[in-house]
């Protein structure tokens, strides 16, 4: 139970951080997350919230590391705000290695 919500109040924090200042988008996220929560409530087979549990940790971990915010700018132009965490987690190759110490 405990598992559950940690992973519940995570899935918030993580929706507060991907989608700040995006009030639309924070309250999808905000009701989506609780209407899961909320259909899965009376759910007693250990197998199955296990089941669900993984599932809910891997979409936090979808949020935090594969969803940029954009800004409509234009009417065909959109402004992208990476978070500083995903650009660093996301680095594929990087031209200037730097020394472990």
């Amino acid at each position: 139970q405990i598992f559950v919500l940690q992973l519940f109040k995570t899935l918030h924090r993580t929706r507060q951080q991907v989608f700040k200042n995006d009030a639309r988008a924070l309250e999808a996220a905000r009701i989506k997350i609780n209407e899961e929560f909320k259909s899965n409530k009376s759910e007693t087979s250990p197998k199955k919230i296990e089941e669900l549990i993984k599932i809910g940790s891997d979409v936090e971990l979808l949020l935090r590391t594969s969803v940029i915010q954009g800004i409509h700018t234009d009417h065909n132009t959109l402004k992208l705000v990476p978070r500083k965490d995903l650009l660093i987690e996301n680095v594929p190759y990087c031209d200037a290695p730097t020394q472990k110490q």
